[in-house]
């Protein structure tokens, strides 16, 4: 897989946009019809047609998300990335990249040589 710290800044940019943007529209409740419309929209208008960078995001959300405290937002942000037309194709490689690096952010701090 490809990594998303080798893409472009552009493309690395974008997907710092989208998550930020999905972070920002997804509550601790069902959105509203006209809520829902309108992240949807803002992230479609944003993606500006990379159906690749939703699916990155979108997949992350929901691998990294697994079992955390937090998994009902990332959820709701994912499916936003879904209705906005995230390649659906690409979310199970982004899931378990997302699932990697949540594992590896559980992992304590090297403390240097081994006993």
């Amino acid at each position: 897989m490809t990594q998303d710290r080798c893409a472009p800044a552009a493309d690395r940019l974008l997907v710092a946009q989208l998550t930020g943007t999905a972070r920002h529209h997804a509550r601790w409740r069902d959105l509203t019809a006209d809520e829902q419309a309108a992240a949807v929209t803002e992230l479609r208008d944003l993606a500006a047609g990379r159906a690749d960078l939703l699916a990155q995001v979108c997949g992350i959300f929901e691998g990294a998300s697994e079992g955390r405290h937090d998994e009902p937002l990332a959820r709701q942000a994912a499916a936003l990335f879904r209705l906005a037309g995230a390649d659906d194709t690409l979310i199970p490689q982004w899931a378990a990249e997302g699932r990697r690096r949540a594992q590896g952010a559980r992992q304590p701090p090297h403390g240097g040589l081994p006993t």
